[in-house]
């Protein structure tokens, strides 16, 4: 069946893709295109033309299938230069989502349709490339400069309603787009209109200073990535050149990005979310979850909550007492009614989420809810306690599961009639809106729970890697290695805002002393005293964190002092009496300070992670290095256009790894640095994670 193929209706011709599932724009239907329009264009009958789409939207982006592989002809360029030249005028009829190279299409046309659902955007920057096919230098002339750089920079998306306001789209239907695309060419037809070529449309300037000023801005907010000022030095040689030696050069910077080590790294990011969300072997879910049970309103409760709320999923929740049930709930309220008055969700939203939500003192009322999770206190009597409750109140086939950052989930799922309904959901927190969800699978966890937990991640927005049981599972366990080794540092030699300015400048959001600051320093204490006698000697030994939180109640943001200072706006300064402390520390147990570069701070965070990843594969506590990397770069800011810490390792080559790993084994002790068998064997054959 051909993808691409044409239908007539009196003078009007429509030329319809049907590329399921997205209208990708295939090398097929790039040829196909080509044919329909040369022969629309020489059929007499025809007088002007209708561009659609099968299914569900309307062209969606490139073909992932080609990424990454030689280009064959005819470009997407060329396509559009073709259908713009089209001397009978051409509407596009959008519905669905017109993303990438689908809006450059659609620009292309002489006049745009959609449907009032549809929904339009540039997002290439966000894979590290550009539009290509000529989407800047066109956009910038329907919307002006500043509204097609905001497409093209933030790879947001816009509804139809929006787009027609700001030039984009000449019409919005609530109807069937293809129909109201027909009837706007007969109309187009009996007003004697002609083709509205996008390319000849006057570009007017942005005020002096705008390129400076959106470069400044972009370095904040998209900070270390290229792709998005290259999208700016587009628009304005869109200005400085003539349309066809634009779209020239923003050809020759797409392929420039095409080969850069940041699209590759996105690539990566993009294709490896996809594969950790799906886990091989696990069957079809037999029922979706209908009715949700949280136990413990705290800030992770209600997170958890509002997650199942958004989806449109009723919520039961358990709090101890009438103080603490009245104030979670209060918090829910106060969070949607912030979410009205910001524009995010409307009036009707909230109160139907509102409605949703039913809070309770008892564990009876869980009886009707297919799944219940604690998020309660990381203490294993407390949490076993709150399980045998749970499945005294539930019916047999109810999944319970338990938020938990640390402890061991079969530990938790012994005591249980059924510890195959007992499952793991480590949400981040806030975890409203964090992407990130570790699904733990437990020993005796079902096949159908964990099919059930997985499908349930997608349902809310979620990118949900399914992981094994240990301690601090995939991301945390990584993260405590960092965390101990930016410890070691300051007892060697470093100061908090020195690990920091590395790790900030690697591209992470923020350091780890920052990182601790934010959570609460009491948080990283009581997590450290529960794992105290599982630590090595020297880490039982450092009293920096016991100093801070135990005798100076130094708790950091929230006390307005932690291992940095804090005014009334959160403002952080260094604070000389944490410098002197730490140098104090460092005296007491008998350490000589050095100065410490950078290199060797960022070699001993970063590699200190690799190696414990490495090690995770070979527990198969994560069976696949893209659930490392979609962890990291979804939960714990490791920046996208780095692509993940495995990706990452084999970018530099592990033998280089390796060999700086045995050099730190020397430094700072081989109980800390012994490389993971897994990492030895590939270095050793020239080989990575991603290339065994």
């Amino acid at each position: 069946m051909p993808v691409v193929s044409t239908s007539q209706s009196g003078a009007v011709r429509t030329v319809l893709i049907d590329n399921p599932p997205v209208n990708a724009t295939s090398v097929d239907v790039r040829r196909g295109l080509c044919e329909a329009f040369e022969a629309a264009e020489a059929d007499p009958r025809t007088r002007a033309i209708v561009l659609a789409c099968a299914g569900s939207t309307f062209v969606a982006g490139a073909d992932i299938r080609e990424f990454g592989k030689p280009p064959q002809d005819p470009h997407l360029s060329e396509v559009i230069a073709r259908i713009e030249a089209c001397a009978k005028p051409v509407v596009a009829a959008l519905h669905g989502t017109a993303l990438g190279g689908g809006l450059e299409l659609a620009l292309g046309c002489h006049y745009r349709v959609a449907n009032a659902r549809a929904r339009m955007g540039l997002p290439e920057s966000t894979l590290g490339v550009i539009p290509g096919a000529g989407g800047i230098p066109r956009l910038a002339r329907l919307t002006g400069v500043a509204k097609a750089l905001e497409l093209a920079t933030t790879g947001k998306p816009v509804a139809a309603p929006a787009a027609r306001d700001m030039g984009l789209v000449d019409v919005v239907t609530d109807g069937d787009a293809q129909q109201a695309a027909q009837r706007y060419a007969d109309d187009l037809l009996q007003r004697g209109a002609g083709p509205r070529r996008t390319r000849d449309l006057p570009l007017a300037p942005p005020p002096a200073g705008y390129f400076d000023d959106i470069r400044a801005k972009l370095a904040v907010s998209h900070r270390g990535q290229e792709a998005p000022l290259v999208c700016v030095d587009i628009a304005e040689q869109s200005l400085a050149r003539g349309f066809d030696a634009s779209v020239a050069y923003g050809r020759e910077r797409f392929r420039e990005r095409v080969a850069s080590a940041q699209a590759g790294a996105l690539r990566h990011a993009f294709f490896a979310e996809r594969t950790a969300s799906k886990p091989a072997g696990l069957p079809e879910p037999d029922a979706a979850i209908q009715r949700a049970g949280v136990i413990g309103g705290g800030t992770m409760g209600t997170g958890i909550a509002m997650c199942f709320l958004n989806a449109g999923i009723p919520v039961t929740l358990v709090e101890q007492n009438p103080q603490a049930l009245a104030a979670c709930l209060g918090n829910i309220g106060k969070t949607y009614e912030s979410d009205v008055a910001k524009g995010r969700i409307d009036a009707a939203t909230r109160q139907r989420r509102l409605d949703d939500l039913h809070g309770t003192m008892t564990f009876a009322d869980l009886r009707d809810c297919d799944l219940v999770i604690e998020a309660v206190f990381e203490d294993l009597a407390v949490k076993q306690q709150v399980f045998a409750n749970i499945e005294a109140n539930v019916a047999p086939g109810t999944l319970i599961a338990s938020n938990t950052s640390y402890l061991n989930l079969d530990t938790l799922a012994a005591p249980m009639r059924h510890p195959e309904n007992v499952v793991g959901m480590h949400f981040f927190s806030p975890a409203h809106i964090m992407k990130l969800l570790e699904n733990v699978r437990g020993a005796r966890s079902s096949p159908q729970a964990l099919a059930r937990i997985q499908a349930l991640g997608k349902r809310l927005g979620k990118v949900a890697v399914l992981v094994g049981v240990s301690e601090g599972f995939v991301g945390n366990r990584m993260l405590s290695r960092r965390a101990r080794e930016c410890y070691f540092l300051l007892e060697e030699g470093a100061l908090p805002q020195q690990i920091d300015r590395v790790l900030y400048d690697f591209g992470f959001p923020m350091g780890q002393f920052q990182l601790n600051d934010l959570a609460g320093l009491d948080v990283a204490w009581r997590a450290r005293q529960g794992r105290l006698d599982r630590l090595s000697e020297r880490e039982q030994a450092s009293g920096i964190l016991d100093e801070l939180v135990v005798n100076r109640k130094r708790l950091g943001q929230k006390s307005g002092a932690g291992f940095y200072r804090y005014d009334a706006q959160r403002k952080r300064t260094v604070d000389p009496e944490v410098s002197a402390l730490i140098e104090q520390e460092a005296a007491r147990r008998g350490f000589a300070r050095r100065a410490i570069g950078d290199d060797e701070i960022l070699e001993r965070c970063l590699y200190v992670m690799i190696n414990e990843g490495a090690r995770i594969l070979e527990e198969g506590v994560a069976r696949r290095p893209e659930e490392i990397d979609a962890i990291w770069t979804n939960g714990y800011g490791f920046p996208r256009y780095r692509g993940g810490p495995m990706y990452y390792a084999d970018q530099i080559g592990l033998p280089r790894i390796l060999a700086r790993i045995q050099a730190y084994a020397e430094q700072v002790g081989a109980q800390y640095w012994t490389p993971a068998p897994l990492l030895v064997a590939l270095a050793a054959k020239g080989a990575g994670f991603y290339s065994a």
